[in-house]
């Protein structure tokens, strides 16, 4: 006998579907079999199915976070003051990361995907630093016992021989690995990405090759680039153009200070671009991209970078991305003696950032980032009931502008409840805590002077 499917069936919901063709519907019901989404409309009569009531919620997918190094959920708080120099100086080169153990780095992981999902984000992109096969298991467990979709892109250790633009050294055998333990088939929660250095953070040819293992492995390729002072002269987009290397498989992180025309060759070539606007804002990056990326044809999605320096939930990056964006174009309408007319940016626009926009980025639209027949269940419902929400005249208005994560009721990951009347779901929140105080403590004890530092 075959097994018998789950069906879930979530009632009278507000659908924000992210479709084109299904667009807003106020009233609306979602059957769920098994992971999928298999009808959405009003007033289904379904038998043998779970019925979630999604009255006075909002249900939308889930977020879709293009950028985040997870495993810095061990070093929360920390960075608040810090400029991306001196965080690379902790972090990198040697710093607080190589102090990490592979328990550490399943702590990390862990709880930094449950803090993301608790905030509605169903889908990261964890960009990682890897210091032994084992440190790459236990990233790779943390993630997958947490229950969140992610593209875990494979980096190289944050030691200093590695981290400088004349640096040959390339990534271990150990690559090889993991993709045929862990990432064999494409049709699973978790799949592979390379998180490359770039050719601001190593030789050119050390790029050229990492580029071509990407495309070996049928890994998305994710670099930072294009920032700070690093970005300004270096036209690190337009070497990748002319040697013919740009593609629909490379995310570009950042691209702060870099050429105008570049942003045009990016959004041709069809690459993906991550904007994590508070983090760039704050620590020096440069004004985000969003807008240059916009007025060149792209679309870009949204991250939330490193957790040291900002909370992890993408509500706070659809804010910032927005209002500095309308920010920038409403300073030059103000310097030409008039006053902004209709917003530049839309709040439907940041909210398709952080959605379907971003599952395009990590290649996973064709699952993801949409409410539709066919895609995979990943959903949010999000309460309207609530002081901060309440009343609702526009619910993407209402997303985008006044939720947070206390919001978020439910969470659901391929049909899987993960997250429901405002609780994470068969987790012990005990247990991680106390995982994580014990590496953090480990990791600032064994940081010289970082005790009295952090």
């Amino acid at each position: 006998m075959g097994r018998l499917s789950t069906r879930r069936l979530i009632k009278n919901g507000c659908v924000l579907t992210m479709d084109s063709s299904l667009g807003t519907l106020r009233k609306a019901d979602i059957l769920i079999e098994d992971s999928l989404i298999v009808t959405i409309q009003a007033d289904l009569d379904v038998s043998d199915s779970e019925v979630i009531d999604a009255t006075d919620m909002i249900v939308m997918p889930g977020f879709v976070d293009t950028h985040r190094h997870v495993w810095e959920s061990l070093l929360r708080t920390v960075g608040a003051d810090w400029s991306l120099p001196v965080y690379l100086q902790n972090i990198y080169y040697g710093g607080i990361g190589s102090r990490l153990r592979p328990a550490d780095s399943y702590a990390a992981n862990l709880l930094g995907a449950l803090e993301a999902l608790n905030a509605g984000v169903t889908t990261v992109l964890d960009w990682t630093m890897i210091y032994s096969p084992d440190h790459a298991d236990e990233l790779i467990r943390g993630l997958r016992d947490s229950g969140i979709r992610a593209v875990f892109a494979y980096g190289v250790s944050g030691e200093t021989e590695y981290w400088s633009r004349d640096s040959q050294k390339t990534f271990p055998d150990d690559v090889y690995r993991v993709k045929r333990e862990y990432f064999a088939s494409d049709d699973q929660l978790l799949t592979m990405g390379l998180a490359i250095r770039g050719p601001e953070f190593s030789s050119w040819e050390a790029t050229v090759r990492e580029i071509g293992l990407a495309r070996e492995l049928n890994a998305l390729c994710s670099m930072h680039i294009g920032f700070g002072n690093w970005g300004a002269d270096d036209r690190s987009v337009e070497k990748l153009y002319k040697a013919g290397l740009l593609g629909p498989d490379l995310n570009m992180v950042h691209a702060n200070t870099m050429g105008f025309d570049e942003y045009k060759l990016l959004a041709d070539a069809g690459a993906s671009l991550s904007v994590t606007p508070e983090v760039e804002m704050m620590m020096g990056h440069g004004y985000p991209a969003t807008g240059h990326f916009l007025e060149n044809g792209g679309t870009p999605a949204l991250g939330v970078d490193v957790v040291t320096s900002t909370g992890g939930d993408m509500f706070t990056q659809m804010k910032f991305a927005l209002q500095a964006e309308r920010a920038r174009v409403n300073q030059d309408i103000l310097d030409s003696k008039n006053m902004p007319g209709e917003l530049n940016l839309q709040a439907g626009q940041v909210l398709h950032f952080a959605t379907s926009a971003g599952a395009r980025a990590i290649r996973l639209d064709h699952k993801i980032g949409i409410l539709a027949p066919g895609k995979e269940a990943d959903l949010i419902l999000i309460r309207t009931t609530d002081l901060n929400m309440f009343p609702v005249s526009d619910p993407v208005g209402a997303v985008v502008q006044f939720a947070n994560p206390g919001n978020v009721d439910s969470v659901f990951v391929a049909g899987r409840p993960l997250k429901r009347h405002g609780r994470l779901l068969n987790v012990d929140l005990n247990h991680v805590r106390k995982l994580a105080d014990e590496s953090r403590e480990h990791l600032l004890a064994s940081s010289a002077g970082a005790k009295e530092e952090f």
